[in-house]
């Protein structure tokens, strides 16, 4: 239970509070403070993965854990961001990224309850939706100045599009035993 990989989840867990606290807080420095603390997640995040596999580190429970911090670390921005900026921009792309690892996260448990995980195993679109999404949500944190904003504004439509298409990818894969299961 008490390995690197996961403390570095709990550490990540800890963080999300306080993210959400400095991105709040009425000073100058608190847009950067959030956003480094929110780099400092997305970093333990791919931190903690590679030291589960390099170290062999990979328990039940770490399964289990690890995939938590990471969805509502990126839930919290997201909807921190749609509080903040003009409504018109950022609900949606905030409702299909939420809405997109609800529909996801359930998919990769039915398909683990037939054994089938491996064949919803996370592709390399759903890493570049990621990263995009990390590198977009961290400039609309931090909001250096106005082009940071619409560059990050550029970017999270670009991850929203990873999103519908990465979607649709594990949808596909899976869509055999949906198909299946759904005329039973």
């Amino acid at each position: 239970m008490t390995n690197i990989p996961n403390l570095l989840t709990f550490f990540r867990i800890l963080l999300i509070p306080v993210f959400v606290i400095l991105f709040y807080l009425p000073y100058q420095w608190s847009y950067l403070a959030a956003a480094i603390i929110f780099i400092l997640a997305a970093a333990t995040d791919w931190f903690d993965g590679y030291l589960a596999r390099k170290l062999t580190q990979s328990p039940p429970l770490g399964a289990f854990l690890a995939p938590v911090p990471d969805k509502i670390m990126v839930a919290a921005p997201l909807v921190v961001i749609v509080e903040h900026y003009n409504p018109i921009w950022a609900p949606t792309p905030a409702m299909t990224m939420i809405g997109r690892e609800i529909i996801i996260s359930a998919l990769r448990e039915w398909m683990a309850e037939l054994g089938k995980r491996s064949s919803v195993a996370v592709s390399w679109i759903g890493k570049w939706k990621t990263m995009i999404q990390m590198v977009s949500l961290t400039g609309l944190i931090w909001q250096y100045n106005v082009w940071m904003v619409w560059l990050a504004y550029v970017m999270l439509y670009v991850a929203t599009v990873l999103t519908f298409w990465s979607m649709f990818q594990y949808m596909k894969a899976a869509w055999g035993d949906l198909a299946h299961h759904a005329s039973q």
